[in-house]
């Protein structure tokens, strides 16, 4: 998403919100100076693709040994 410098000083509760989810880019005269960006954003993704992966009827306990004994 890109925004203008005025509008992330008007919402900036707003864009910080966003920027949890995906990158923010901050023009100003319509040239892009700056990147708002969630540093944990790559283990946000992780953790996400991961979720679903293991059946409702496993604990992650029993998951984590069922794992070390395939090894």
């Amino acid at each position: 998403m890109t925004i203008t410098a005025t509008e992330i000083k008007n919402n900036l509760s707003k864009y910080l919100t966003l920027s949890m989810t995906e990158d923010v880019y901050i023009t100003r005269n319509g040239k892009i100076v700056s990147k708002l960006t969630n540093p944990y954003q790559d283990r946000v993704a992780i953790a996400k693709s991961l979720f679903g992966v293991l059946p409702d009827d496993i604990t992650l306990e029993e998951a984590k040994e069922e794992r070390l004994n395939k090894i």
